[in-house]
């Protein structure tokens, strides 16, 4: 299984998992609730995972511009 981390502000490309052997459970996954899996989480057809999270760039951004927050996706 392939998980990409992406950030959900600017779309950056963060980073990649390649492994067979890495479960949802090792990701923290499971500690999410039915609905911030839905907005973190997205599943394709050739199996890859994909992770919005934020970059530390736009959690820079935005701690230093709250008002940023407020616009939805600021930084794109």
């Amino acid at each position: 299984m392939a998980i990409n981390y992406v950030c959900r502000h600017c779309k950056t490309f963060i980073g990649r998992i390649d492994s067979p052997f890495v479960s949802e459970g090792q990701l923290g996954f499971h500690a999410l609730t039915p609905d911030e899996r839905r907005d973190i989480i997205a599943y394709d057809s050739n199996g890859e995972v994909t992770v919005r999270v934020t970059c530390d760039y736009c959690r820079e951004a935005m701690e230093m511009n709250p008002e940023l927050i407020l616009i939805g996706n600021p930084l794109q």
